[in-house]
């Protein structure tokens, strides 16, 4: 099965994917691994290391175990397949290889990589030399990085990572503003055109300003009647706001003119199956410039697939649509019966009274809203209501269930402790006590993504202030993991 390599290539540097480390690379550089570019033959060119060869190739193993590298995706995403292609790698290819991925969330990830959860996609499987060796995935999570082990040495020339791109959606909408509908690292996909012979479609919603002509979506010249289209399935459904059509380094080669069409369908319709398309947008074009159209735009609702037509042919180089994607999480949240929302709220912070505030401020329906009300009525607040949000936690380094709230929510804040040796763990325990005797309510930290070691630095630390201002340190840190609680909760009830 190899249809999945029509799916954007997520590790590509491209899209800013990195080769982040690797156990040996004496040959041949792991950079290599994420080029773009097919890999090429240098005939009787050589290093002095050996061979020139364009792709990653570690020394012969003299020992047993394994070589492997660690690539961070520059598309986080749902991945459908992989192909390890062992171009020109002839007599020194590996004789198997394995994939793993994980998903980490916080921007230090070689300090992560340690605690990662890695996760089996392609279990060890053998490889053919100088050839692409596709394997299909089939476990639909999303991921940030892969780890391809080559079994037990030798060199392989590129590898692609084929899937959909799926973005931290709370986390981008989190401070307003339209968002990039149309764009590939929001989950964008270029589902069908009617010719790409010079350019692929999916180069149309790629990240960043086009390099060259090849970086757009071109077609032939046109000889007789018609004109030729791409279909873009939206990141998510919604109002187009903004739209740039970007022809730049197409010079002799622009469209005339092109039309913009939204319609709603399914997530799965094929092109056939779309129907109701709705005029967005027709203008003339001009060479080797970036259109930007605002006023100019039909109010035609929201819409989830948009068609770019252009006539007769020619070249674009990028497609932007920004708009209002809401949010269904949200949405969800402001249409439960009032006694739920109180009960999802207080798994969020534990404080009565703000649970039941924020849930008479409904409807909130974008992410933004929701944050912003959730701090401004916190710090609305008094200490006696903090008090309460607070004793509402487990003790740090504890796995004693919450009083209110979600216990497996807490067993994840505080997954950094685990490990801690026995020692360190017991010196938490320790200074938890003495924090509690010293201001008469536990310890409060946002403690995702901090070890056991940074928890106890942290306690030890504030042990200085005074209770007052103790208490309001305190409830900045409530604050922010109920900020964090709040996504967490949009993001599982999509």
């Amino acid at each position: 099965m190899t249809d999945f390599t029509d799916l954007p290539d997520l590790a590509s540097e491209r899209v800013g994917g990195v080769a982040l480390s690797c156990n040996d690379e004496f040959f041949a550089e792991r950079e290599n691994l994420l080029r773009s570019h097919e890999a090429e033959w240098r005939e009787h060119a050589y290093t002095d290391r050996g061979k020139w060869m364009d792709g990653w190739e570690t020394r012969r193993r003299r020992e047993p175990g394994y070589d492997w590298c660690v690539v961070r995706l520059g598309l986080p995403g749902v991945i459908r397949g992989v192909v390890v292609d062992t171009r020109w790698f002839r007599g020194n290819f590996p004789e198997a290889c394995a994939l793993e991925a994980c998903e980490l969330a916080g921007p230090f990830d070689l300090a992560e990589l340690e605690r990662a959860d890695w996760v089996a996609l392609v279990p060890k499987s053998p490889l053919q030399g100088d050839a692409k060796n596709p394997f299909a995935v089939d476990i639909a999570r999303r991921f940030t990085h892969v780890r391809l082990n080559i079994f037990p040495d030798g060199g392989v020339a590129r590898l692609r990572v084929h899937g959909e791109a799926t973005p931290d959606w709370a986390r981008l909408t989190a401070l307003g503003g339209p968002v990039d509908l149309a764009a590939l690292e929001n989950g964008a996909h270029v589902i069908a055109c009617s010719d790409m012979f010079f350019g692929s479609r999916h180069n149309l919603i790629r990240p960043g300003r086009s390099v060259n002509m090849s970086d757009g979506w071109e077609t032939r010249r046109r000889r007789g009647p018609g004109h030729d289209w791409s279909i873009v399935r939206l990141a998510r459904t919604g109002t187009i706001e903004r739209v740039e059509i970007d022809t730049t380094h197409f010079r002799g080669n622009a469209p005339g003119r092109c039309t913009l069409e939204g319609c709603t369908g399914a997530r799965d319709a094929t092109p056939e199956g779309l129907l109701g398309w709705r005029m967005l947008l027709e203008t003339p074009m001009q060479p080797h410039t970036r259109h930007f159209f605002d006023d100019a735009l039909r109010r035609i609702g929201p819409v989830s697939h948009v068609r770019l037509s252009v006539f007769p042919d020619g070249g674009v180089a990028r497609l932007r649509a920004w708009g209002d994607a809401g949010s269904e999480g949200v949405g969800r949240l402001d249409g439960v019966e009032p006694a739920a929302a109180v009960a999802a709220f207080r798994a969020c912070c534990g404080s009565v009274r703000w649970a039941e505030e924020m849930a008479a401020a409904r409807p909130f329906r974008f992410v933004p809203s929701l944050l912003s009300a959730g701090e401004r009525l916190w710090w609305s607040l008094g200490p006696a209501d903090w008090l309460e949000a607070f004793a509402a936690h487990p003790k740090i380094g504890e796995h004693g269930a919450p009083a209110t709230g979600h216990a497996r929510w807490s067993e994840a804040e505080q997954a950094g402790a685990e490990g801690a040796s026995a020692q360190l763990r017991g010196r938490l325990g320790q200074q938890n006590q003495a924090y509690l005797a010293r201001y008469g309510f536990i310890f409060i930290v946002c403690a995702s993504g901090k070890s056991a070691a940074d928890l106890l630095a942290l306690l030890e630390a504030r042990m200085d202030h005074d209770r007052d201002d103790e208490i309001r340190t305190a409830a900045e840190e409530q604050a922010k993991i109920t900020r964090i609680r709040l996504c967490r909760w949009i993001q599982e009830n999509p």
